[in-house]
């Protein structure tokens, strides 16, 4: 298994424990897993997630709650189309009420 495989999986352990109609943000999963500086290659493990349906990567958005990974997404709508379907609430690919909707893995997963 390679660093970014170990990483990846590390990723999707923290990503299935987002609560069904709540978000987080790459860098509160890569601070949680001690790599504050990761954000981005945590976008990269939940591109790569797409063959794990487990994985509600949706449910993951940029630090002021932009559906900043969309366009990863099949179909023009989808990440918001699914994020909706958990009654979350978004206006311009902009994550209503994202103060009261973040989930902080820290928080929840000590």
């Amino acid at each position: 298994m390679s660093k970014s495989s170990g990483f990846f999986e590390k990723v999707y352990e923290v990503a299935v424990k987002i609560p069904y109609g709540r978000v987080t943000s790459y860098g509160a999963i890569a601070k949680y897993l001690g790599t504050a500086g990761s954000a981005r290659m945590v976008g990269w493990a939940l591109n790569a997630s797409h063959n794990k349906p487990d994985v509600p990567a949706h449910r993951v958005v940029n630090r002021v709650g932009l559906l900043s990974g969309k366009h990863h997404f099949e179909g023009t709508n989808l990440m918001e189309q699914l994020l909706e379907n958990e009654g979350v609430k978004i206006i311009d690919n902009q994550i209503q009420n994202f103060n009261i909707l973040f989930w902080d893995p820290f928080l929840e997963l000590i």
